[in-house]
């Protein structure tokens, strides 16, 4: 996977992956710290601000959006890996 940061584009191989601005933005999050867990507050202040009022839930959805997204399979992710109880990190195939 390539992620132009600047140009907000994710391409796999040749494909070109089209990703709404959070998605890209949760993407670029956890991609700025490949195998490091973050968890789903600093993955909420980083995409959503620290103003964030709400259920922290949202992370949850916008990463299964995005694993959708890149094709990844969620019981065996290759990009966005779940430590559970804790957060999400790049995994070894980004």
């Amino acid at each position: 996977m390539r992620i132009n940061v600047d140009g907000r584009e994710v391409h796999i191989g040749e494909r070109s992956v089209t990703l709404t601005r959070t998605e890209f933005d949760v993407l670029a999050a956890l991609s700025s710290r490949p195998g490091i867990v973050l968890s789903r507050k600093q993955l909420l202040d980083t995409v959503w601000g620290d103003t964030w009022v709400g259920n922290d839930n949202i992370v949850d959805v916008h990463v299964g959006h995005l694993r959708q997204k890149l094709g990844d399979n969620p019981s065996q992710p290759r990009y966005v890996m779940t430590v559970r109880g804790v957060g999400y990190r790049m995994g070894a195939g980004s």
